[in-house]
């Protein structure tokens, strides 16, 4: 399971935080996936990814604006990186949930901690370097 630790700190508080709700999302996510009474899984699966949409829109206009504060250099090309993550989620198929839940979920936990390690500990890092 994906949990946070030091390593994950940038020293920033307000992004630091931030990025703490993203594994708690994620943990949520684990939670519902190790669940053997719930049956059905959709509309869980649903709203998790609903509120990883939600919280990333507003982590990454909150990171943004810091980084455009501090005039950080590679902005665009982080910002990138940024919107690839919302139309991945923008274009989830919701059809496919349906055809095995538990694969799904385990889709997005891997999504959301290939996103932690590549994003938060590569491109995030330089923001502070």
């Amino acid at each position: 399971m994906l949990r946070w630790n030091e390593k994950y700190t940038l020293g920033v508080e307000m992004i630091d935080d931030q990025h703490k709700k993203l594994f708690e999302i994620a943990e949520r996510a684990y939670d519902l996936l190790v669940n053997d009474f719930r049956t059905d899984k959709y509309d869980q699966i649903v709203n998790i990814l609903g509120e990883l949409k939600d919280y990333t829109v507003f982590h990454f206009n909150c990171e943004e604006e810091y980084m455009k504060s501090i005039g950080y250099k590679k902005f665009l090309s982080h910002k990138v990186y940024h919107e690839d993550f919302i139309n991945t989620i923008n274009n989830t198929d919701l059809s496919k949930i349906d055809v095995n839940q538990d694969e799904y979920i385990m889709e997005i936990l891997n999504f959301i901690a290939k996103w932690i390690d590549e994003h938060i500990l590569e491109q995030d890092k330089q923001i502070v370097s």
